[in-house]
């Protein structure tokens, strides 16, 4: 047994499927394959994490290298702390997934994720590892060996550069409630908001090792809705267990998702001449409504793939400022390397700080289009290739069902066996019936 990197590291049920046996092979292999002298090491609130970090540093520290751990921390703090200090990071998480779960985000020193062809020469000395015997000829012995040692103190300097990012301004005069999800956001976020003149609320922020995303933050944001409604406040945000993306809530307590909050900052951009090449990047999985919004006001949308590294590349071949994802991954390519809730949270405080505009009058700048996902289990082996080629016909008639005001999306899961199937369409019941006949149509042509 080993490890496959999906769309955003590796990941399983801790000490299940990512055991401390496997940890310390793949510490190994990434000190072979990423060849760095300096790695940081950050985790999020789970029971595992500090069995994963452990296996992982050592690792590391048993090819000769001095492994730097940051405790408790956003995914973007190790990010951040690599592309500044030149190290290569890993972030021990399991995302928005519930607490038996963990994983591990590998990145470049940098501050990137792995390209495809760096993950493949990661499997593949992991698999030599794994199955080689325990030959340790070659090891480093004596002061050779790595060193572990604690260096929280990257969280202050990471907080000190998302408040810098505003230049100067404050979100004085805003009340804001931010739902932590009891993980990485709990510390930082509230210290950050604060610093910055908000006077800020703060719920699900007591992390017990098991409670991670437990009914909050961003994929249950109903108690934030309320909560805004019950502060009367003027915003609020959601992060996820790792805080590597937001969703918001505006005054009136209604979502304000990713692709909306895309738009907030990009209109925000191009109003005041700071979006490059007038574009965006988005993913596949953006809303027709936002794609509609960025035309009526000369915005181009490029478009990529599903997974930030993927808007990333796009931003970086294309010199463009700002994209992301429906889910609240953003990017802005001047300030991180990777998505990043609390950067992203600041930034869009900012804009209804500045234009002194409600937050709900900023989102209605695209109308939503009703979203229907359906999530179809598949064997494991199924052919992607097979499975369009039996689908065509389904989707072609989908198509042509929906026009011009609608569209269907069929995908592959990168973290699990699912073919997932989204529509759009001008009415939910619409899309609602389009997706149950897809999604049936996919069942069928899987079996």
């Amino acid at each position: 047994m080993t490890l496959r990197f999906g769309t955003d590291g590796v990941r399983g049920v801790a000490n299940l499927d990512l055991t401390p046996e496997l940890v310390v092979a793949l510490g190994r292999a990434a000190a072979r394959v990423l060849r760095g002298d300096h790695f940081v090491i950050g985790r999020d609130t789970r029971i595992s994490g500090p069995l994963i970090e452990a296996a992982l540093a050592a690792g590391l520290a048993s090819e000769g290298a001095t492994v730097h751990t940051l405790g408790v921390v956003p995914t973007p703090v190790v990010a951040w702390t690599g592309a500044r200090e030149g190290m290569a990071g890993a972030m021990i998480s399991a995302s928005h997934n519930k607490y038996p779960d963990n994983g591990i985000k590998l990145f470049t020193a940098e501050g990137r994720k792995l390209r495809d062809d760096i993950e493949d020469n990661l499997e593949a000395e992991l698999d030599r590892l794994v199955h080689a015997s325990n030959d340790a000829s070659g090891a480093p012995t004596g002061d050779a060996v790595g060193t572990i040692s604690a260096s929280p103190e990257h969280v202050l300097g990471y907080a000190d550069s998302v408040i810098e990012s505003i230049e100067g301004r404050d979100l004085s005069g805003l009340t804001v409630v931010i739902d932590c999800a009891n993980g990485s956001a709990s510390t930082v976020a509230p210290h950050v908001l604060r610093r910055l003149g908000a006077s800020v609320i703060v719920i699900h922020a007591d992390p017990d090792g098991t409670n991670i995303n437990e009914g909050c933050g961003s994929t249950h944001p109903d108690d934030l809705q309320q909560a805004v409604l019950d502060h009367h406040a003027d915003a609020g945000l959601a992060f996820d267990g790792d805080a590597d993306r937001v969703l918001a809530v505006d005054g009136n307590g209604a979502l304000v998702d990713g692709d909306q909050i895309i738009a907030i900052c990009a209109l925000d951009l191009h109003e005041r001449g700071q979006l490059r090449n007038d574009t965006v990047v988005v993913t596949v999985m953006t809303n027709l409504g936002f794609r509609r919004a960025m035309t009526e006001h000369g915005v181009r949308v490029e478009e990529t793939a599903v997974g930030d590294r993927f808007v990333l590349d796009a931003l970086e071949a294309g010199n463009h400022s700002i994209g992301g994802e429906q889910s609240g991954h953003v990017i802005f390519s001047d300030l991180a390397t990777t998505g990043d809730g609390l950067l992203t949270g600041v930034q869009l405080l900012d804009v209804v700080a500045r234009t002194k505009r409600p937050l709900h009058g900023l989102a209605a700048v695209m109308a939503r289009f009703p979203q229907v996902m359906r999530n179809v289990r598949i064997g494991a082996g199924s052919s992607v290739t097979e499975l369009d080629v039996r689908l065509a016909g389904d989707l072609s008639a989908a198509r042509d069902t929906l026009g011009d005001d609608g569209r269907v999306l069929v995908r592959r899961s990168g973290t699990e066996p699912l073919v997932r199937v989204m529509v759009e369409a001008a009415t939910t019941e619409q899309a609602e019936a389009v997706a149950d006949r897809l999604a049936a149509a996919v069942s069928a042509a899987a079996s």
